[in-house]
């Protein structure tokens, strides 16, 4: 499924002020991003989709760079990044549609793209916004992503499939490294779950909101399925460079 722009900004708004505690599995895909550049010295960087700051911080921390820019649909955004980064410029708007009036040495996300549709414009125009040899970074989620939440509710956002990712960006990249794991998440029980994906605004999944029948019906369901109430993440870590 793809929500629309203003349902996932409106839920993620909400959620800006608990995500960095509840976004367990996102602070390891953006340490490990940060681990796979080899190139530690950039010129000037844009962050799609910085949210909450997690991969702001990180690379706050481990990169040189003369300018950085960040982009979010959600403006109070722009206060977690400049927490870390206080010179760096910001962006509000759908990345899709925002005019970046510079090119870039790096553009990087975290945990962003999976809720883009037509990652082939995405990457058309990360590739334009690139100068030669360039690097794009990203992490995203892979098909068996929340599958026990999918084999309950039916609902689940359109996961590119790694060779997918491979064949879109071929026009215009070179692979650098992929990696790719599986990281369960353990709660006491299905309640808890429904308030993490609360917390880290994915309960944008569900464009219709929940009573008591439909709560009960899924923590039935939930552990019935899955005694042990855990999740599942499926990451993946890519970085790329624009050819010249």
């Amino acid at each position: 499924m793809q929500l629309e722009v203003k349902t996932i900004k409106k839920h993620f708004q909400k959620s800006i002020d608990t995500y960095s505690e509840n976004a367990f599995v996102q602070k390891v895909m953006a340490d490990k991003l940060a681990a796979a550049l080899v190139e530690k010295n950039f010129e000037s960087i844009l962050e799609v989709g910085s949210g909450a700051g997690i991969l702001t911080k990180e690379l706050s921390e481990c990169l040189n760079f003369r300018t950085y820019c960040a982009n979010d649909l959600v403006e109070k955004s722009e206060f977690y990044v400049k927490k870390y980064i206080p010179n760096a410029q910001f962006s509000a708007g759908d990345f899709r549609r925002v005019n970046f009036r510079k090119k870039f040495d790096l553009i990087i996300s975290n945990a962003v793209f999976q809720w883009c549709g037509n990652l082939d414009k995405i990457f058309a125009k990360c590739s334009g916004l690139l100068n030669e040899n360039s690097i794009l970074a990203f992490s995203t989620f892979l098909p068996d992503n929340f599958k026990e939440f999918y084999s309950i509710t039916g609902l689940s956002l359109d996961y590119k499939s790694v060779e997918d990712i491979r064949l879109l960006l071929e026009p215009d990249f070179d692979i650098i490294s992929i990696e790719q794991f599986e990281y369960k998440m353990t709660f006491d029980n299905p309640l808890r779950i429904l308030a993490h994906l609360k917390n880290t605004g994915v309960n944008s999944l569900s464009q219709s909101k929940w009573g008591i029948k439909e709560v009960k019906a899924f923590c039935d369901e939930y552990r019935l399925q899955f005694p042990e109430t855990y999740l599942t993440y499926v990451p993946l870590i890519l970085t790329a460079k624009k050819r010249s």
